[in-house]
Formats: structure tokens, sequence, C-alpha cells
């Protein structure tokens, strides 16, 4: 999609901190961190909301929550803890529209999210 910015990054046309990458994942430092830890983890591959993903996505989005786990424990936080989130629409917090799970640790989280 020319217009999104989570595919200018994974082309590197937008700079980003990177902590992971394979051939399918790329996950980064968010920019606007809402906890100690705040990476985002996305396919490589665009899907605007999870409304868009099909059974051909399963392994994906599965890959997607993997990582996420796989980073928070290189981050150390498998013992303290850490959330992981995926917002869908605008209404519920999605700002860019390419799928993406929100890895966040390092402090207290609270329930309901707000």
């Amino acid at each position: 999609m020319a217009d999104c910015l989570f595919c200018k990054i994974i082309e590197r046309k937008i700079p980003a901190s990177i902590v992971y990458e394979d051939e399918r994942v790329l996950a980064f430092n968010d920019i606007n961190p809402q906890a100690p830890t705040h990476v985002l983890v996305i396919p490589r591959r665009h899907i605007s909301t999870l409304n868009d993903i099909t059974t051909e996505d399963d392994r994906l989005v599965g890959e997607l929550v993997r990582r996420a786990a796989l980073i928070a424990k290189d981050k150390g936080l498998s013992e303290s803890g850490f959330r992981t989130v995926v917002n869908t629409m605008a209404g519920a917090g999605q700002s860019v529209f390419h799928i993406h799970v929100h890895l966040l640790g390092g402090r207290s989280m609270h329930w309901p999210p707000g």
C-alpha cells in the first residue's frame, strides 16, 4: 500500500528502531511508547485490519503472537508479565491500518485498559 506508514518502514523508506525481522515478520520500537517496552510486531504483507484476515492468514497471525512472546522473553518480561494488544478499526484505537500486535511491558498494567 503506497500510503501505509508500516509498509514504508518495511521498505526502509522511513527509519525505525528494528528489534526483529525475518521473511514474514518485522518488529520495531513504537515511536510513542506507552510502556518502558512497547514493540510493534507486524507482517511484511499488508493486511489492513483483523477484519481482512482469512484462513490463509492463520499461520501468519500465529507467528505475530509467537514472535511478540519471544521478544518479551528476550527483554526479560516473561516472568513479570507483558500485554499484547491488537486494535481493530479507529473506534478501538487503530491509527495505522496495517495489522500489528502491540507488545507492552516493564510496568504494571491496569484493567480495563481504557
